[in-house]
């Protein structure tokens, strides 16, 4: 139970990587906190931790917004003393090059994709540097930093600007106690690496083609790469971006 006594916050935990991860925390003894801009995932995700004998509240957020943020971060540390993990993992994903990609749909995925992490990051290294202490871990992607998709532009230049972010944001705050590093997943068992209309036997197809493991991650693999992050076994890791991808970016 390595996170027993802990208070983990999950964003984006209304389905896949964000669920799996929370109910991974939940499993080695955390209370987790789960948001998201819909209750009603969010709710899903508390019934399944509950129903394993975990616990968990759901609150919803919208992490483009300053506000909405710093109200999320304020309730946690109202209602459990302190907020000692942080696991920012909000996202859209979008397709569309550079010539044919709407304006608004940029700005829309910039904002959610990097400006969320950055507000995020904001609120919880405030509340965290009154403990001395804390653990945040950014979601960012193998697109971006690592890897080049025509096609994925705004994806990519948001979760490039995830990493960049993080890894500067490490070095301001790790003197404070606090350690940030970052995940770089590609393709795992999710419905984002599914194409329209494939099916899964599909998708098992073309990935022997496309990842050089031969398959997909699972949603335990990136799991267990999370927490072993957020955890003291990581407490020399600082500003790492770690990528979880099968090989895909070599």
């Amino acid at each position: 139970m390595k996170f027993a006594d802990k208070t983990v916050l999950v964003t984006g935990a209304g389905s896949g990587i964000g669920r799996a991860v929370a109910l991974g925390f939940a499993r080695q003894g955390a209370t987790v906190v789960v948001a998201a801009r819909t209750r009603d995932p969010l709710e899903e995700t508390v019934r399944q931790i509950e129903s394993a004998g975990g616990r968990a509240t759901a609150t919803t957020v919208d992490v483009t917004d300053s506000a909405s943020v710093a109200a999320l971060v304020g309730e946690i540390v109202e209602r459990y003393g302190r907020l000692d993990i942080a696991i920012n993992n909000a996202g859209v994903f979008t397709m569309g090059s550079v010539t044919d990609l709407p304006e608004s749909e940029w700005t829309r995925v910039l904002e959610i994709n990097a400006t969320g992490v950055f507000l995020a990051m904001k609120h919880q290294v405030a509340a965290m540097r009154t403990a001395g202490k804390g653990v945040i871990v950014n979601v960012s992607s193998n697109l971006g930093a690592h890897m080049h998709v025509p096609g994925l532009s705004a994806y990519a230049a948001s979760k490039a600007a995830v990493t960049a972010l993080s890894r500067t944001a490490a070095l301001e705050h790790i003197g404070e106690g606090i350690r940030i590093n970052v995940v770089s997943p590609g393709p795992h068992d999710t419905e984002m690496s599914m194409r329209p209309g494939e099916t899964e036997a599909e998708r098992e197809t073309r990935m022997k083609e496309q990842v050089p493991i031969g398959r997909v991650g699972s949603l335990d693999e990136i799991t267990g790469t999370v927490l072993w992050l957020a955890s003291d076994d990581a407490g020399f890791a600082v500003g790492n971006d770690l990528v979880v991808d099968g090989g895909t970016s070599l």
